[in-house]
């Protein structure tokens, strides 16, 4: 089965690159692990975006193990769209504005 559109609401990518950013200042390596984590979960989220559990709002989640960030998303018919790269211990469904 063909996986369907993954989109990024625009303050989502703002996240992830403001993310990426803090980890590139502090480590290269770590940055790279980032990177690598994110890009699993984005795959991963749009070969099956309805394996992860209903999270906030009908919206889900995929945690990032090895980091502390969610990425939070929600599944349409045609397309799934990533609302948030939220960090797991700040300011808990402050992206609800975005669905």
């Amino acid at each position: 089965m063909a996986s369907k559109p993954l989109e990024f609401h625009p303050k989502a990518e703002q996240e992830y690159l403001a993310a990426l950013a803090w980890y590139q200042e502090r480590s290269p390596t770590a940055a790279i692990s980032f990177e690598s984590a994110f890009d699993r979960a984005i795959r991963t989220i749009g070969e099956a975006p309805h394996r992860w559990p209903i999270y906030l709002t009908g919206c889900r989640r995929y945690t990032l193990h090895q980091f502390p960030f969610i990425v939070v998303y929600s599944t349409f018919a045609s397309h799934t769209v990533v609302l948030a790269i939220a960090h797991g211990h700040r300011r808990p469904g402050y992206w609800r504005d975005r669905i």
